[in-house]
Parts: C-alpha cells; structure tokens; sequence
C-alpha cells in the first residue's frame, strides 16, 4: 500500500464522525478508501468522506481526532489527485471534506477552500460538501459556498454552557453561531450542522428547543444528530454511552418538524417528566392521543400525523378520493400505505356516512 493510500485510509476512517445522511453506514470498498453509501446527499450514492489533516489542537472531550499523535494530512493537491483518481475509476461519486484544527484555523479554511477550487477547475462537477471551522473568516466561508454544492458547521451541543463541559476552547456564540449565520447568508437552503446526544448531558427538551430555533432563524437544509459513544484516552472514556435509539428518535422527530406540520409544542408533549423522549416513535406517540382519522375527507395535514403515511401517501390517498372514496386496507395498499401502520389510526367512510375504524 502506498503512503497515499495509507493516509486515505486513516483519514477517512477519522472522517466518520461527521454524518451526512440518517443511519448512513461506512463500507470499505478497497483497501483505499472507505466509502459513505449516501443516496440522500445530492444524488450522491457513494461519498468519500475524508480530513485534509488527521490532528486536532482543539479540545473536544468527545473526539477521536485529538488523540492521533502522528499528523497525518494531504496538501490540497495531494487529495484532490486522490479523489479524482478514484472518481474517475468509478469507485466514489461525491466527496465530503472536513478537517481537525493542527495549527490556525484560516490556513486550514484555505486549504479545505482551495481543495475544492482544484476540483472544478480540473472538472469535476460531482457533489462537494465543505466543513467550515469554528472560527472560519468571512471571506473563507464565502469562497467555500462558492465552489461547495454544501456546507455546514456542527453545533454539537445546544448551548454555551453545555458545550463549555466539553470543549473549552470553543467560543459557542462567537465561533460557532456567528459563523453558522454567515454560512445560512452565503448558502441558504443548502447548509447543515450537527448535535452530540448525551455528551453534555443535556435534555431532549434543551436538544429540542435548540432544533425548533435553528429551523426559525438560521434554516438549515437539515440537522443531523450523532448518539455520543465514549472514546478510550478521551476525558470522556467514563461516561455512558448515549442508546443508539435516541438518534432514531431524533431523526424522527427531525422529520415530523421540517416536513409534517408537526410544532414543537406538540412534540413537547411527548416527552417525559424529566424531559425525555421514550424508545418509541414520537408521531405513534402523537396518534395515540388523537382520534381516528378520516381518509375520505381529512386534510392533507391530518393524513399526515398517521403513522405510515409519509408526504408521498398523503398526496396519493387525496389522488385516490378524488376518483372515489377509500373503502378498506386495500385502498391504503393502493396508495402504497403500509396498512397494519396506519390502520389503528384510520376510518373509511364519506361525510354523509358513519364512520368505521379499521381495526387489524
């Protein structure tokens, strides 16, 4: 294996901790690269996702990256050879770049900035995601929009104080939030960041309050949330592991906010006395303490607060009932409805007639 290949496999394995798509899974597709399948990302079904440098100086009590002692890195030309050789083997189709700090954060922003730029002038017109660093200038997070189809900075957790019992170093309202709104400026709709779960301990009513904020004022394309998993050598090797079904809870939650109509305040609702959503799903939670709801003349909203119907099966059962009524579980199955999920949340029958819940 040559050295670019050695570096590219450490690199990108340092890289996983930055998600790009819910549930994303890393597979090694070669002994080079380890490859991110990610149909979500811009089309992109195979991501590599990479650090231009391996070291960190700052002090994330979380994170992997500040425990490397040899400075692995590629120079901005080094790696773009690297990609676009295996972008033009077919083996990657997109590239997700972030970076640990090793020394000042603009000649890392430059670096990241002037990968990319050697990327499209050298033709690659594929999808590019760019990390911004806490403390990135202006003009850095500029050029990055500018020659990245995305890019984000990563909150990590949801407030000064939380984030000060893990990070130190970090400056939560000036080298993140100052910087998060200049990215949502040069990049509306096309901008992400990230939360820790469980590292600062923190309530699902802070990570909410948190969410339902970045969705008002900074408007983030979407949010992604990573259940925190203790690091041997790290300050926080002690600390419980955060369940992995509180991402999934998240990232159903996440969806219910940005595409079903669904408030905060009712998602409040469905959290426990300590501020806690339970391992079950929040929209299953919501259904139960409603009524049934009618497909033959409910609005599109409702139709939506059913478990089992997405946006998709929502605009197909209106399509249905425009033609006729919907009349039992095989209309649901006609509109791709995955009935024994909706059934115990659904009636059939038109205005005039009674209505008769489905039972199954």
């Amino acid at each position: 294996m040559s050295v670019a290949e050695q570096k590219l496999t450490r690199l990108t394995a340092a890289g996983r901790f930055d998600l790009c798509c819910p549930g994303e899974c890393i597979r090694m597709l070669s002994n080079a690269s380890h490859i991110t399948y990610n149909p979500r990302a811009g089309g992109c079904g195979r991501m590599l996702k990479v650090l231009l440098h391996g070291a960190c100086s700052y002090d994330c009590a979380y994170c992997a990256v500040r425990l490397q002692k040899e400075r692995l890195s590629f120079s901005p030309g080094e790696l773009a050879d690297t990609f676009l050789g295996l972008w033009q083997e077919g083996i990657v189709g997109g590239l997700f770049l972030s970076s640990g700090i090793p020394r000042d954060v603009d000649l890392v922003m430059h670096e990241l900035v002037e990968t990319g730029e050697i990327l499209r002038r050298r033709g690659y017109d594929g999808y590019l995601h760019l990390k911004v660093l806490p403390g990135a200038a202006r003009a850095d997070i500029h050029d990055a929009a500018r020659v990245a189809d995305r890019i984000s900075i990563n909150l990590e957790a949801t407030s000064p104080d939380r984030l000060g019992g893990i990070a130190g170093v970090k400056d939560y309202r000036q080298d993140i939030l100052k910087r998060q709104a200049w990215v949502a400026e040069e990049k509306p709709g096309h901008h992400t960041t990230q939360f820790v779960l469980g590292a600062a301990d923190e309530t699902d009513a802070e990570v909410l309050s948190c969410v339902a904020d970045q969705y008002r004022r900074i408007r983030p394309s979407r949010i992604y949330f990573s259940a925190f998993r203790a690091l041997p050598g790290t300050p926080l090797a002690a600390h419980p592991d955060t369940p992995g079904w509180r991402a999934r809870r998240w990232y159903q939650a996440d969806y219910l906010l940005r595409d079903y109509g669904v408030t905060p305040g009712d998602l409040r609702a469905v959290l426990d006395e300590e501020g806690f959503f339970a391992d079950r799903d929040p929209k299953e939670v919501l259904a139960a303490r409603r009524c049934p709801v009618n497909v033959n003349t409910a609005p599109r909203r409702d139709l939506l607060l059913v478990p089992g119907i997405g946006p998709k099966g929502a605009d197909r059962i209106l399509a249905l009932r425009r033609v006729r009524p919907l009349s039992g579980p095989a209309d649901l199955v006609r509109a791709g409805i995955r009935g024994k999920a909706a059934g115990r949340h659904v009636t059939f029958g038109g205005r005039e007639t009674v209505q008769t819940r489905l039972v199954l």
